[in-house]
């Protein structure tokens, strides 16, 4: 049995991953502190650690302790907007704070650095779909803080020997049974149209309905929280160091969101279509192959209306999303 380091084990990805490895006979410690997560998120059977990275001497103390097999790192600040306007908070949490984590890694003799990576380091792509060579050119801080750790850990399995692997992942969605969105604010698009369904929200806003594609509004690659997760174990056996893309290659537009969730709850959904946001791409899809290839990675949720649906169900079995 692997003994895996989970931080940010109380967030949404965080802590449906963690549900995925107990699932599979790992034992799981989560680290977090709590900042943006729900205690009531982390699961049961593992052991949960109130901490923060920025605790450089006492995480590696208590790494060392522990002696961990591997590290799943998912504590990172993730709103792109709000890196526009504070990037020293992205560039200390998820930079900073993230190099305290793998020197603790490397002190405990981890031999594995799982990284909860993103598609926001490519910025702007110059081609669909997008693959793991593409150029990387972020266009916010969020994702120069991400890339910046990518880099950092490419040098510390050069001069460590730790072995890392980086899933940089487009739209995180749907829920476990279990597990699910429960973001404040929200952001996410799914989370937000079945919220204005229950009439938490008057309606939804569709910023822009004029781009370069099919329908006129931005598609996005979305993926099951269970399909992440899944290449989050498979990736504690990569065969080598280095990058994987995650989605499905199937693009969503905002269009077909909404429809597949009106089919779905049986009700529409009220929108409102507003400017486009500035930085927003028409299309990001990704090219997963590689991670098919090499990883064995096989998703199993491939349509809008199996994401939506475990999204609903988790959002009626939690209409106020976790305690606090």
């Amino acid at each position: 049995m692997k003994k895996v380091l989970v931080t940010g084990g109380a967030g949404y990805i965080g802590s449906a991953c963690s549900e995925y490895l107990l699932d599979h006979g790992y034992e799981v410690v989560v680290f977090d502190a709590l900042i943006t997560g729900h205690r009531d998120a982390v699961d049961p059977r593992a052991r949960f650690v109130e901490g923060n990275l920025c605790d450089r001497d006492n995480l590696i103390e208590f790494c060392k302790k522990e002696k961990f097999d591997a590290v799943m790192h998912f504590a990172a600040f993730s709103l792109v907007g709000e890196s526009m306007k504070n990037p020293s908070k992205y560039f200390t949490n998820n930079l900073a704070n993230a190099i305290n984590l793998a020197d603790a890694a490397v002190q405990c003799g981890a031999s594995n650095f799982v990284f909860s990576s993103t598609a926001a380091t490519f910025g702007q792509p110059e081609r669909i779909p997008i693959s793991e060579d593409d150029p990387q050119k972020p266009i916010n801080p969020y994702g120069e803080s991400k890339l910046c750790f990518e880099k950092v850990l490419r040098w510390y399995s050069e001069i460590y020997g730790i072995r890392y692997t980086a899933l940089r992942y487009f739209n995180a969605a749907g829920a476990t049974k279990v597990h699910g969105e429960d973001h404040r604010p929200e952001s996410h698009l799914i989370p937000i149209v079945l919220q204005t369904v229950r009439g938490k929200r008057d309606k939804l806003m569709l910023y822009g309905d004029d781009y370069d594609t099919p329908d006129g509004s931005c598609i996005r690659d979305y993926i099951h929280i269970l399909d992440l997760a899944q290449a989050h174990e498979l990736a504690l056996s990569a065969p080598r160091s280095g990058h994987y893309n995650l989605g499905t290659g199937n693009g969503l537009s905002v269009y077909e969101i909404i429809r597949a969730a009106e089919k779905v709850t049986g009700k529409k959904v009220n929108f409102e279509v507003a400017p486009r946001r500035p930085g927003d791409p028409a299309r990001l899809i990704a090219c997963s192959d590689l991670a098919r290839k090499e990883l064995n990675w096989k998703p199993c949720y491939e349509s809008a209306e199996a994401i939506i649906e475990s999204a609903w169900k988790w959002q009626l079995d939690h209409p106020e999303g976790y305690a606090r």
